[in-house]
């Protein structure tokens, strides 16, 4: 027997902001798992701003997506039917085929995860790629210390609100965040323990940040004028871990204008991707999933549901439409 189900492939290449014309929803049938596969019915996918650099052809830390192909990326599911032992049917796994509804894999390409203890769609974000992303940036790249004053850009998206979080946690004194509504500036600020946050559309990121300087350890999410601003506002020998750049995913935006000041501060810029830090995972889910299930780290997901509104969740997302982690549900 075959499966009869859809999977997003990328049309075209976008240049600048991506539309709707640039992907194609695409009908196939998959065969039954062959020897050592699994065949995984996804209930959650991630949109991910990382996935804008993929549309492009152009070399980077990752291969781009290829066009008149499915794109991947995270996703959990459920496992329906399998050819390996070590997987069974019934479990609930995380794996990299996402944006589709189904996926034939190898079981080594998945990972068991425990849906009871929290939701599955968890492990696409606190519990995943951005959770760890946000650990490896405060512990491996800029190493928080005890009474450190950090501030996090995006502090409202999947890393940023879990940056902040996570930067209390390790010692810092005082954590200040930017994200792009009062709403959201409230939910850091009264839920997510951020001792101080700003709403960037309100003026120039660097007026804004001042009051709350000098800052010790900058965490990058945005780039463009909130990384100028905060350069401007770092304590001597800062640690700035360079994370993502949104601000120029879609359309160019000036770099830092002051770089000269972080001569003059002997700052440390350092760029990093969380894949390069395996490492650092088996810490990560030793101390995190305890602090989710019992709630002293907090989480949000904005939720869309069905694929076919999957690329008006991922535009959202580059539209700062989402309130922590943007998922895909699929329903039946």
């Amino acid at each position: 027997m075959t499966t009869r189900t859809r999977e997003i492939h990328l049309a075209s290449r976008p240049t600048g902001w991506p539309t709707q014309e640039n992907f194609r929803t695409v009908q196939v049938e998959l065969p039954d798992p062959g020897p050592g596969e699994v065949l995984v019915r996804n209930s959650y996918i991630s949109v991910d701003p990382y996935m804008r650099g993929r549309m492009n052809d152009v070399k980077s830390y990752i291969p781009p997506y290829q066009l008149d192909a499915p794109m991947d990326g995270g996703a959990v599911g459920e496992v329906v039917a399998s050819e390996d032992e070590s997987v069974a049917v019934g479990d609930v796994v995380l794996h990299q085929a996402g944006w589709r509804e189904h996926a034939v894999l190898p079981a080594r390409q998945v990972r068991t995860v425990d849906a009871a203890a929290v939701p599955a769609s968890a492990y696409l974000g606190v519990l995943g790629m951005p959770g760890l992303t946000a650990y490896v940036g405060l512990t491996t790249i800029a190493g928080v210390r005890e009474g450190d004053t950090v501030f996090v850009s995006g502090a409202a998206g999947a890393v940023g609100s879990v940056a902040g979080q996570l930067a209390r946690k390790l010692g810092a004194a005082k954590v200040v965040g930017s994200a792009g509504s009062a709403e959201k500036v409230a939910w850091l600020t009264d839920e997510l323990g951020f001792d101080a946050a700003f709403n960037y559309k309100d003026g120039k990121v660097a007026s804004l940040l001042e009051p709350h300087g000098p800052v010790d350890v900058y965490f990058d999410n945005v780039g463009g004028e909130h990384l100028e601003a905060a350069i401007r506002h770092m304590a001597d020998f800062g640690r700035l871990a360079l994370c993502g750049a949104i601000a120029g995913y879609n359309d160019p935006v000036p770099g830092p204008r002051n770089m000269f000041m972080a001569v003059q501060k002997r700052l440390t810029l350092r760029g990093f991707i969380v894949s390069d830090h395996r490492e650092a995972a088996s810490e990560f889910y030793r101390q995190v999933p305890a602090w989710v299930a019992d709630g002293t780290l907090r989480y949000r997901e904005t939720v869309v549901d069905g694929l076919g509104n999957a690329v008006d969740a991922f535009l959202g997302l580059h539209k700062g439409e989402n309130t922590g982690k943007m998922l895909v549900r699929l329903t039946d």
